[in-house]
């Protein structure tokens, strides 16, 4: 029954181990190579900081500054001009809708899974600044079995350890052998967890370099303001309506007859509509 379990548990981390180290070689084996020069977009930083979110909450700001969006602090965004600059202010502009007024949490998340993102993540990648998604999840998933195989481990540990004998030092035995299996996913977690960070975020290493060249602070030109929520998000501009409005979740509260009404409300007027709590306020 011992030489089962310890077997089982063996076998157990070894393949996840396996997977692991397979697929961190393969990701540094095949990763495209990186420019030489390459001065990052705002849109690019912002991807390369926080992913398709970050790129998507940079946009909105971005159209907020330039009074082409209102963005309230109970997490509403109001469309002043419907006419989008480019494809991710398109993309932002049609995840808002027809009538001109959306929350921003749900139009933060279509706007991040659109196509426009997809396509800015696809170029980054072909040129080496951001890693792969297709490595992030292989990476991420054999991390995923390692955890798994220690828990694997710990629970045929403990079966084996109730179930063996205590005379002639069993239980003893019964540990230090399945001591190898669990010293194995340990160690393989702890050195994923230094050498396997690079595959898991957002922006490769030439991509981190890049990062580390831009500035996090919100002084200067309308560049240098993007840049900082860009590379350090929303909180970074120190501006408490934007980041209340980006972090305000959706609560629908429901009128005496069932209709959905929004936060805020006086007889089915907007926030920014009323007259004691004001205008909604703009992104700074």
């Amino acid at each position: 029954m011992l030489w089962l379990l310890l077997l089982s548990a063996c076998a157990v981390a070894g393949t996840s181990c396996a997977r692991l180290c397979r697929a961190a070689v393969h990701t540094a084996v095949t990763g495209a190579p990186a420019p030489h020069r390459h001065r990052l977009t705002v849109y690019e930083a912002a991807y390369l900081s926080g992913g398709p979110v970050r790129v998507a909450e940079v946009t909105m700001v971005s159209m907020a500054r330039q009074r082409r969006l209102l963005l309230a602090h109970t997490g509403w965004v109001t469309v002043v001009d419907p006419h989008g600059r480019d494809a991710l202010e398109r993309a932002v502009l049609r995840a808002i809708g027809s009538e001109g007024q959306s929350r921003i949490a749900p139009v933060r998340a279509a706007t991040a899974g659109g196509a426009p993102v997809q396509a800015l993540a696809d170029r980054l990648a072909a040129a080496g600044l951001a890693v792969p998604e297709e490595t992030r999840r292989t990476v991420r998933s054999a991390l995923r079995q390692v955890r798994g195989a220690l828990l694997v481990v710990l629970g045929l540990g403990g079966v084996a350890l109730f179930t063996t004998p205590p005379d002639a030092g069993g239980s003893s035995s019964a540990l230090a052998w399945f001591a190898l299996p669990l010293v194995l996913t340990v160690s393989c977690l702890l050195i994923a967890r230094v050498e396997g960070r690079p595959y898991t975020g957002w922006a490769s290493g030439p991509g981190r370099r890049l990062l580390c060249a831009l500035s996090a602070r919100p002084d200067g030109d309308e560049r240098t303001y993007l840049t900082a929520v860009a590379v350090a998000g929303v909180a970074a501009v120190g501006d408490p309506g934007l980041v209340t409005a980006f972090a305000h979740r959706d609560r629908t509260v429901h009128r005496e007859h069932g209709h959905d009404r929004r936060p805020g409300d006086r007889g089915g007027r907007g926030d920014r509509d009323d007259p004691e709590r004001g205008p909604a306020r703009r992104g700074r």
